[in-house]
C-alpha cells in the first residue's frame, strides 16, 4: 500500500516519452486532474491503480489484469515512463494522486476483489489485513484475521495486540465482542484508565461476553491502584459458580485482604479448571503458597511460591493477575529473611516478562528493595530507575507507595536528613491514594519507622490501625507479622516509648516458636533496649548484630554495634564493637582502615598520603583524604563527634581526631572558620552557615 520515492538522481521522462505527464506534475496537479487514458494508456493506470490499492507482481492481480496477453508491454510501458519500480511499487507521487483521484466505490471494489484472491490461495492476509483496516474497509474477513493476530500476541507483545484489536474494530468486529481482550492488553501495557473504562461498560452489561476475563481485568486493575478489597469484592461479585481458572486469582485478593475463610469457600466451591497447563498448575501452587503462609509452617510456603514463579515464567503467559507468583514468592523470602533468594526469583520473573509490561516496575521495585535491605544503596537506585522507565505510562499508586517507602528507606540509612524529608514528603502523598493489603507490608512498616523519626507518627496510625486488624483477621500470621512488629520496635526506640515497645517485643518471642527470622529479631530488640538502658554486654550486643546480618539485614546490625560503640565505657568493647560493625557493614569502613577504629588517627587512616602519594588523599586538591571528607560532609550537616562516629563506625574520639587534623591542615582559626574552608573544600554546593 506504501508506495516509493524516486531513486536519488532519477529524472523522470518528459511528456512526450510517454502518455502520462511527469510524476511531479502529477502530484502539483492533485488527485482531481489525473489524466484520462485510453487503450493501451488505460491498462497502465489500471495497473498502476491495482498495485496502489494492494496487488502486488506477479500476482495475485484483478480481473482483466491477471492472464493478460500484453501484461508484460504494460509493465514495461510503465516501468519505461519511470512510475514503476524495479521491485514492483509504484512511485509515491503517482500512488498518492490514483489513490485520491479514484472513486471510493473503485477502491473499495479492488479491495475486496484481493480480499478474495488472497484467501483464495489459502494465504493469510497478514500485514495486508493491518493496511486494509486503516484504509477504511469494512470486511468481516479482515476483521477476523486481525483478531485473530492480536489473540496471538495478547500474552507476548500486548502493545501490538492493542492496536491490532483497534484495527479489528475498524475493519467492523463487534466493539462488545472484543472488549475483555482490549481490556486485558491495555492493562498488561500499564494503561489503567483505559482499561477500567472498557471493562467498566463491559461488567455493566447484562449478559457480557468474556465475563470471567472482564472480571480478571478489573481485579487486576483495582489491586495496580492499591484497593486491593475492591478486586476481591469484584471476584464476590462474579460468584464461585463462574469463577473456574480464576478462582486462585480470587484467593490471592481475598487473602491479600483478610478474607482467608471467604478464599477457602471459593476454592472448594469453585469448578475445576480443566487441562493441567503449565499456567494452570502455576496458578494452583500459588494460591496452594499462599495458603501456607498463613499456617503454623510458613517455611513451606517459599518453595511453592517459587516453583509458582518458575511454571509462569515458563508458560510465557501475561494475564491480568491481582499480584504475580514472582512478586509474592519475592514477598515471602524478604518477610522469610531471605533478601537474597527473593533476588533471584525476581531475576528469573524479569528476564522471563512474567506479568508483562505492567508487572515490570513493580518487581523491579521489589528487587530494589531485596538490595535496599542488604545494604546495597547503589543497586537499589539501580533498580529503580528502571523501574521508572519500564513503563510508559506513569507508575500505578500500588507501585507509587513502594517507590516512596524505597526512597525513604535509603535516606534515613544514609543519614541524610534533608532527603528524608523531601521523601516524607512524597510519601505522605502517594499513601493518601492506596489502602493497606497484605502485600503492602514491608513499605508501611519503613514509613512507621521513618515517622518516628521525623515526629510524624500520626501521620500514618491510622493507617498502621488497619494493618494490624488485617494481621489479626487472618490469625497473626508470624511470616507477615513479624516484620511489621520489628518496625514497630524499631518506631518505639525512635520515639523512647518502653509502653509501645512492649507488646511487639513480646510478639517477637511469642513468634519465635515458629520463624527463625522472630527470635533473631526478638534477640536484636532485646539488645537494643539493652543497649539505650546502657547495661549492656558487648558479646551479647556482637551476637544480635551479626544475627541480623545473617537475616539480610547489615544495616541494622552494624547501627546496632555501632551505636553500642559509642556507649562503650570499656576500650576494649569499642574496640570489639567498631571491628563487628565494619565487618558486617563494609562501606562503613573504606579500603585501609585500621582495626582498632579508636587510634585510626595514628594508622594512617587519616588521610596521611603514602609515600608513593597513592594514598586516600593523593589526586584530591583539597588535601583531605576520603575519609576525612566523609568526615567534613557530616560536620557541615551539623552532626556532634558521636553522631559522626555512630554514622560512619568510628569512635567519636577518632571523630574529634580527625576535625582537629583537617583545622591544621587547612589553617582554620576557629570552627567557624573550619566550616567556611570546609565548604570551599568540598565544593558542593554547600550552603553559608
Amino acid at each position: 500500500m506504501t508506495g516509493h520515492d524516486p531513486k536519488p538522481g532519477y529524472r523522470p521522462p518528459g511528456p512526450d516519452d510517454h502518455p502520462f505527464k511527469e510524476p511531479a506534475a502529477l502530484h502539483e496537479a492533485g488527485p482531481r486532474h489525473v489524466p484520462e487514458l485510453s487503450g493501451d494508456s488505460a491498462k497502465v493506470r489500471e495497473l498502476l491503480l491495482a498495485l496502489s490499492v494492494g496487488f502486488t507482481l506477479p500476482s495475485p492481480l484483478p480481473r482483466g489484469l491477471e492472464g493478460h496477453d500484453g501484461l508484460d508491454s504494460i509493465i514495461t510501458a510503465a516501468m519505461d515512463a519511470g512510475v514503476l519500480l524495479a521491485d514492483g511499487s509504484v512511485v509515491g507521487t503517482v500512488q498518492h494522486a490514483l489513490l485520491k483521484g479514484t472513486p471510493a466505490s473503485r477502491i473499495r471494489a479492488l479491495q475486496r476483489e484481493l480480499v478474495d484472491k488472497v484467501l483464495d490461495e489459502g494465504r493469510p492476509l497478514g500485514d495486508l489485513a493491518r493496511d486494509l483496516a486503516r484504509s477504511g474497509v469494512q470486511d468481516a474477513r479482515v476483521a477476523a484475521e486481525l483478531e485473530e493476530m492480536a489473540n496471538s500476541v495478547l500474552d507476548t507483545d500486548p502493545r501490538l495486540a492493542v492496536d491490532l484489536y483497534a484495527e479489528a474494530l475498524l475493519a467492523g468486529n463487534k466493539e462488545l465482542h472484543l472488549a475483555a481482550k482490549r481490556a486485558q492488553a491495555l492493562a498488561a501495557t500499564g494503561d489503567l484508565d483505559a482499561a477500567g473504562r472498557i471493562v467498566d461498560r463491559l461488567l455493566a452489561m447484562p449478559e457480557p461476553p468474556h465475563l470471567r476475563l472482564g472480571v480478571d481485568v478489573a481485579a487486576a486493575v483495582w489491586a495496580q491502584r492499591g484497593m486491593l478489597s475492591r478486586s476481591a469484592d469484584t471476584y464476590s461479585w462474579l460468584g464461585p459458580d463462574r469463577l473456574a481458572g480464576s478462582a486462585p486469582l480470587a484467593a490471592v485478593a481475598m487473602i491479600g485482604t483478610g478474607q482467608a475463610v471467604r478464599a477457602e469457600e471459593i476454592l472448594a466451591a469453585a469448578v475445576p479448571s480443566g487441562s493441567p497447563t503449565l499456567l494452570a498448575v502455576a496458578l494452583t501452587l500459588t494460591q496452594e503458597g499462599l495458603r501456607q503462609t498463613l499456617g503454623p509452617n510458613p517455611q513451606l510456603a517459599l518453595p511453592e511460591l517459587i516453583r509458582a514463579s518458575d511454571m509462569m515464567n515458563a508458560s510465557g503467559a501475561a494475564i491480568p493477575l491481582p499480584e504475580t507468583p514472582g512478586a509474592l514468592a519475592a514477598l515471602c523470602a524478604l518477610h522469610n529473611g531471605e533478601p537474597a533468594v527473593a533476588d533471584t526469583v525476581l531475576r528469573a520473573a524479569l528476564a522471563a516478562g512474567q506479568g508483562g509490561d505492567a508487572a515490570r516496575p513493580r518487581l523491579f521495585l521489589l528487587q530494589a528493595w531485596t538490595a535496599m535491605q542488604q545494604d546495597n544503596a547503589d543497586e537499589a537506585r539501580l533498580a529503580i530507575n528502571e523501574a521508572v522507565k519500564a513503563n510508559h505510562w506513569s507508575l500505578a499508586p500500588r507501585d507509587e507507595l513502594l517507590l516512596a517507602a524505597l526512597e525513604v528507606g535509603l535516606a534515613r540509612r544514609g543519614s541524610d536528613v534533608h532527603a528524608l524529608v523531601l521523601a516524607w514528603d512524597r510519601a505522605r502523598e502517594a499513601m493518601m491514594h492506596v489502602a493497606v493489603d497484605l502485600y503492602s507490608l514491608l513499605p508501611w512498616g519503613e514509613l512507621m519507622v521513618s515517622a518516628a523519626r521525623l515526629r510524624e507518627t500520626r501521620r500514618v496510625s491510622h493507617y498502621l490501625d488497619g494493618a494490624w486488624e488485617l494481621l489479626q483477621s487472618l490469625g497473626n500470621p508470624p511470616l507477615w507479622s513479624v516484620p511489621l512488629h520489628w518496625a514497630a520496635v524499631q518506631a518505639a526506640l525512635l520515639s523512647e516509648s518502653p509502653a509501645e515497645l512492649a507488646p511487639h517485643a513480646a510478639a517477637l518471642v511469642r513468634a519465635s516458636a515458629h520463624s527463625h527470622l522472630a527470635s533473631v529479631l526478638a534477640v536484636g530488640g532485646k539488645a537494643w533496649v539493652s543497649v539505650l538502658a546502657g547495661r549492656f554486654e558487648a558479646s551479647d550486643v556482637e551476637t544480635a548484630a551479626r544475627g541480623l546480618a545473617a537475616v539480610g539485614m547489615p544495616w541494622e546490625g552494624a547501627r546496632l554495634a555501632g551505636h553500642a560503640a559509642a556507649h562503650a565505657e570499656e576500650r576494649r568493647d569499642l574496640v570489639r564493637l567498631l571491628a563487628c560493625a565494619r565487618d558486617i557493614h563494609p562501606q562503613g569502613a573504606p579500603a585501609g582502615a585500621g582495626h582498632d577504629g579508636a587510634e585510626e588517627p595514628h594508622h594512617g587512616v587519616a588521610g596521611t598520603p603514602a609515600p608513593d602519594g597513592a594514598g586516600p588523599g593523593a589526586g584530591d586538591p583539597s588535601g583531605l583524604s576520603a575519609r576525612e571528607r566523609e568526615v567534613a560532609r557530616l560536620l557541615l550537616e551539623g552532626k556532634t563527634y558521636r553522631e559522626i562516629g555512630e554514622a560512619i563506625y568510628i569512635s567519636p574520639r577518632t571523630a574529634e581526631h580527625h576535625v582537629a587534623r583537617m583545622r591544621r591542615r587547612l589553617g582554620a582559626d576557629s570552627r567557624s572558620d573550619l566550616l567556611v574552608r570546609l565548604r570551599l573544600a568540598l565544593g558542593e554546593g554547600y550552603p553559608p552557615p
